[in-house]
């Protein structure tokens, strides 16, 4: 009965999927898999040959493997490696080279003999290509074929560099990249112009003569691809779909990369469920959104007709459901994000009391505070709050090159046109236009370029929060130590990053703490910053009172924004506050038309957080709701 009941669960996947609860236990578990075939093989004196990718994916796959060989004693003497890909053109010893990043992540820890390993050479003359990619294909065919191949995947639904377009069939070979994959990748180089267009890579047809191919993906920013991937129509445009005509593959997710599969996202559709208020509140949004009417316009026959009958039968009857989610929604709406005073407060998102409150805006960046709240920020200075905003990071490796130049030109005719020296500002300014002439992709600015940028970014925010009404006071940067290596890979948090943070916090004793809650990217800032202020906050509880008053309200960025059944507090924006922070926004000239890191979204900034709030103010619309121009959405943590 077992057994059934998980195939109905799981009809709508047309491959093996394994959930874990996190990516380390997944992690540990698939690097299992791959000791065990290795001394497997070992015991029948035979050769491992293993496919393996590079990316964040398996990072600590490879922790695990070579904490299996200094600790458990596992030897990798008898193992032949093939990777999935290497960029073209690319030198080995590069930092963004797959050759450095398997030597730094697993071969230089384990005693393999470095003549087993296989890596696409990205140093081959272009006319030397194709015959290297043959005698790839030949030595992989002589050993026998790939034993285990472990695949990432990429939003665009490549696996190895196998974009769309692929054939099912391809073999070894040079492609060329698509554009959101080298908006990916522009972190690690520094921006996308830094990105090579081309790889090599191994083809589809190459992977699926795999004896076992293992699929791994974390995190919800993955989750929508691999719902194409597992549950979608086997198609070019998405090369993984090919996955599912293999008998021999799984795909190991996360519980975040699974959300979006159908037994996660709306298991009604496939099972009973136990409908608590929370299921009751997504999947009534679902239902109406689905069928295209209002919430309180929903009928039995909605119900029935959309997996939804269990509830209906439950909790019916359906118009008193629908009249509870309407409330519940409606309740969400505020325009006052600070708690409205003297009011009664039982069915709004904020207290009313004290009317005055301390509050205290933590932004990642120097930008997020506007782009992600900035008409909620405006509109808690214009209601009398006490508002205090909290820049965590310099942002100093967001900033072109040349922007620097251009401030310290201006800064240098500044010098002198009041009478002083500027022969030591000109020696800095030729150091470093020497510099960059010669400087690598992501290199480490030097510590005067550096301290430009932050400068450059300071001054932008402080003129965001002035123009929110901020006074000078209340605007705070604590240019956090795990943030300040050069470098786009930070430090772990340290102790100074807590104390910091805890001592800000004592010092405001804010009654609001509104935080960055964008947790797609697992390695992202957002969230490591985000995880510095609730350890300050949880240990600040122990000997503070004021901590039990403090309320933490989550708000997102510009490239995504919760989804609406768990929007707690929606603040409704008037078009003169639309205008209003997106001219504070702009205040923020180093990012604004062309950014460094534009992420995987080619909009500007400011044209991103628009087009967000306007669309989460349609989406209550459609639910039934008053309709407003735009609309910023908050969810309340509990730590």
């Amino acid at each position: 009965m077992a057994r059934l009941n998980l195939l109905e669960e799981t009809r709508y996947e047309k491959l093996p999927v394994t959930v874990y609860s996190d990516q380390k236990a997944a992690s540990v578990a698939v690097a299992k898999r791959i000791a065990d075939l290795i001394r497997s093989k070992q015991e029948a004196g035979q050769q491992a040959v293993l496919g393996l990718a590079t990316g964040v994916t398996p990072i600590q796959v490879y922790a695990e493997l070579v904490r299996l060989h200094k600790q458990e004693g596992l030897s990798f003497k008898n193992v032949i490696t093939f990777n999935l890909d290497e960029y073209y053109p690319m030198k080995p010893d590069a930092d963004q080279s797959y050759v450095t990043f398997m030597n730094e992540n697993l071969f230089n820890h384990v005693d393999i003999d470095k003549a087993n390993v296989h890596i696409p050479d990205g140093t081959l003359a272009a006319d030397d290509v194709a015959a290297f990619c043959l005698e790839y294909e030949r030595q992989i065919e002589e050993l026998g074929g790939l034993d285990l191949q472990i695949l990432g995947i990429g939003r665009t639904g490549h696996i190895g560099f196998n974009e769309p377009g692929s054939a099912p069939n391809s073999g070894t070979r040079l492609v060329t990249l698509d554009d959101l994959t080298r908006r990916d990748a522009s972190r690690d180089f520094g921006g996308k112009q830094n990105v090579p267009t081309k790889a090599i890579t191994m083809g589809v047809g190459t992977i699926f003569k795999a004896r076992e191919i293992i699929l791994m993906a974390w995190s919800a920013k993955k989750a929508p691809i691999i719902r194409q991937a597992v549950e979608g129509e086997i198609s070019g445009d998405v090369p993984a779909t090919y996955l599912q005509l293999s008998d021999n593959v799984e795909f190991v997710l996360d519980v975040d990369a699974a959300s979006g599969l159908t037994r996660f996202d709306t298991p009604w559709l496939v099972k009973d469920c136990v409908w608590d208020e929370t299921l009751i509140k997504k999947a009534v949004i679902w239902l109406s959104t689905a069928v295209g009417k209002p919430i309180l316009k929903l009928t039995e026959e909605d119900y029935n007709n959309n997996g939804m009958a269990q509830l209906a039968v439950e909790k019916g009857p359906v118009y008193q459901i629908n009249i509870d989610i309407f409330n519940q929604v409606q309740h969400t709406i505020t325009g006052w994000p600070g708690g409205k005073p003297g009011s009664d407060d039982s069915q709004r998102p904020e207290r009313a009391e004290p009317a005055r409150k301390r509050s205290i805006v933590f932004s990642p960046h120097p930008d997020d505070d506007v782009i992600s709240m900035g008409g909620t920020f405006i509109r808690l200075v214009d209601q009398g709050h006490d508002v205090h905003v909290a820049y965590q990071t310099s942002g100093n490796t967001a900033v072109w090159d040349d922007d620097v130049l251009r401030f310290m030109e201006f800064a240098i005719d500044f010098k002198e046109s009041v009478g002083e020296d500027t022969a030591k500002m000109k020696g800095i300014y030729e150091d470093m236009r020497k510099f960059m002439v010669t400087k690598k992709p992501n290199q480490i600015d030097t510590p005067e370029i550096r301290d430009v940028k932050g400068f450059i970014r300071k001054t932008e925010a402080i003129a965001g929060a002035r123009y929110a009404g901020v006074p000078d006071s209340n605007i705070h940067f604590q240019a956090l130590p795990f943030y300040e290596t050069g470098k786009t890979q930070k430090n772990s948090v340290g102790e100074e990053d807590i104390r910091l943070t805890m001592e800000l916090l004592q010092r405001v004793k804010p009654h609001q703490v509104f935080t960055a809650g964008d947790f797609a990217d697992p390695h992202g800032t957002h969230v490591v910053c985000f995880n510095i202020i609730i350890e300050s906050l949880r240990r600040l509880r122990q000997t503070e009172d004021w901590v039990k008053d403090c309320w933490v309200w989550m708000y997102r960025g510009a490239w995504q924004e919760f989804p609406t059944h768990e929007i707690e507090m929606a603040v409704p924006l008037s078009p003169a506050e639309v205008l209003r922070k997106r001219n504070a926004i702009f205040k923020h000239q180093s990012q604004k038309d062309r950014p460094v890191f534009p992420g995987d979204d080619a909009r500007e900034f400011w044209v991103r957080a628009e087009d967000r709030n306007r669309e989460t103010a349609q989406a209550y619309d459609k639910l039934g709701m008053a309709e407003y121009a735009a609309m910023e959405a908050f969810v309340r943590y509990h730590y």
